[in-house]
């Protein structure tokens, strides 16, 4: 029997705990679903994090998609971003990620990507549960089914991509110290400092597959107790902490100071804002105000969307590409113009670096140049059942303010707000408070108490 809640389907794709949610006959599934949903000519690009589930899970995916008369394109063990490169450059009908990111070494989880290399949007995410839940497959004769090769120089074609944007030579005297989290970034790293003699010393760089050092969160915690105590003793200009899967990176000043995850966006739009002919950066209802300042003193503005990459990626498709700065989440994940439509925690990683070395100064000296806004994060268990009285309990509570209803529960004052949602990817409700200045204790206690009466 599986452990509650143990197993989420959703827009965002497949993802559980191995054996106790999630089984082979769930990704045989999803990934017939996939195969079928595909319209275009092409094959399937797939790759996979280090994780110990990675290879069953593999298995399943590349006999569904033959089963269905699609070839496929294996790229071994990489990151998201390698795969979502790889896709165009191979003019494949689509791609899959095999990796819980942010999830610890018992999860796994199915992402889907479209032609473009893109997360689907939530129309296409839509068409393709029903497909799922349906059972609608459509499976190819034994004289059509497809074939499968494994493709060796995606890293470092993915790398030709960075140092097309970014000036390696310039960067090989800025000593930087990452955290791997034993996952895909150093691989990435790794090939990084072979190929254009950076100098990125690694920690917790074994790929592992059944525990890994840390949990793969990107938060500033994490930072402070994994990362910044280290920063210090290597000398290192900047630290860089990654998910599993390399999509997200959180940051260390020089001083071994850890900074918030939700910096990394606002630093990015900083700096990339002046040199963009878009003057729109998109992001979710979660993340911290101080993007909307920074953005308005570049002439921009700031485009508020549901938490979850479909509604980025809706919202990405309504503009014209050259009206979009960048995109991100507060996870640390972000999207650069250069590589639009990619969260990708080692460009982002190169943006920073770049960033120091333009303006010469020290990360420390960056960060602390910006206005200070304090957030409070919390995450409490509670049945998906109970959440529509809960948001209605707070809407009515906190009717002096202005609510927002387009994803969970967002309430605004000047200078404050609160966001409730359930999460999409695990089976808790995330509370966030923020204020300009000192935290705001008071208003985050009051709601969590509201959210734990009814939990």
């Amino acid at each position: 029997m599986s452990a509650p809640n143990s197993l989420r389907i959703s827009h965002v794709g497949l993802r559980g705990i191995v054996g106790s949610g999630l089984h082979a006959a769930h990704v045989l599934d999803f990934a017939a679903a996939f195969g079928t949903f595909l319209e275009t000519a092409g094959a399937v690009v797939i790759g996979r994090d280090p994780r110990a589930s990675g290879v069953m899970i593999r298995e399943g995916v590349v006999a569904a998609l033959l089963a269905c008369g699609r070839d496929v394109v294996d790229l071994g063990v990489v990151s998201t971003p390698v795969i979502q490169h790889n896709i165009g450059r191979l003019e494949a009908a689509g791609g899959i990620s095999i990796g819980a990111s942010h999830n610890a070494a018992e999860w796994n989880a199915l992402k889907f990507f479209g032609r473009d290399g893109t997360y689907l949007s939530t129309a296409e995410a839509g068409e393709l549960l029903d497909i799922y839940h349906l059972r609608k497959f459509q499976f190819a004769p034994y004289d059509r089914l497809g074939s499968s090769r494994l493709l060796e120089d995606a890293v470092d074609w993915y790398l030709d991509r960075l140092a097309e944007v970014y000036d390696f030579a310039a960067l090989r005297g800025v000593r930087v110290l990452a955290d791997c989290t034993n996952g895909t970034s150093s691989l990435l790293l790794r090939r990084i400092s072979e190929r254009f003699g950076m100098d990125i010393h690694l920690i917790n760089a074994a790929m592992e597959g059944v525990e890994f050092a840390h949990p793969p969160s990107t938060t500033a915690k994490m930072v402070a107790l994994q990362l910044a105590p280290l920063v210090t003793l290597v000398g290192a200009a900047a630290g860089f902490l990654f998910d599993v899967d390399s999509d997200r990176v959180a940051i260390a000043t020089e001083q071994g100071e850890a900074v918030s995850e939700e910096m990394v966006l606002p630093l990015l739009a900083d700096h990339v804002l002046p040199r963009s002919e878009g003057k729109l950066v998109i992001t979710n209802l979660s993340s911290t105000a101080l993007l909307e300042e920074v953005a308005s003193g570049h002439g921009a503005r700031v485009l508020r969307v549901p938490v979850g990459r479909q509604a980025a990626m809706d919202a990405l498709a309504s503009y014209r590409p050259e009206q979009i700065a960048l995109a991100g989440e507060g996870t640390g994940a972000v999207m650069l113009p250069q590589f639009r439509f990619v969260y990708d925690g080692i460009a982002s990683m190169l943006e920073v670096l770049t960033m120091m070395r333009e303006r010469g100064q020290r990360l420390s000296e960056i960060v602390r140049s910006y206005p200070r806004y304090s957030m409070l994060k919390a995450e409490v268990p509670l049945e998906s059942t109970l959440v529509p009285d809960l948001l209605m309990e707070l809407r009515q509570a906190y009717s002096d303010g202005t609510a927002n209803i387009a994803d969970g529960l967002r309430i605004d004052w000047p200078g404050r707000w609160f966001h409730i949602r359930v999460s999409q990817t695990e089976p808790i409700v995330r509370v966030i408070c923020e204020q300009k200045g000192e935290p705001p204790q008071k208003l985050f206690d009051d709601v969590l108490d509201h959210v734990r009466r009814m939990a």
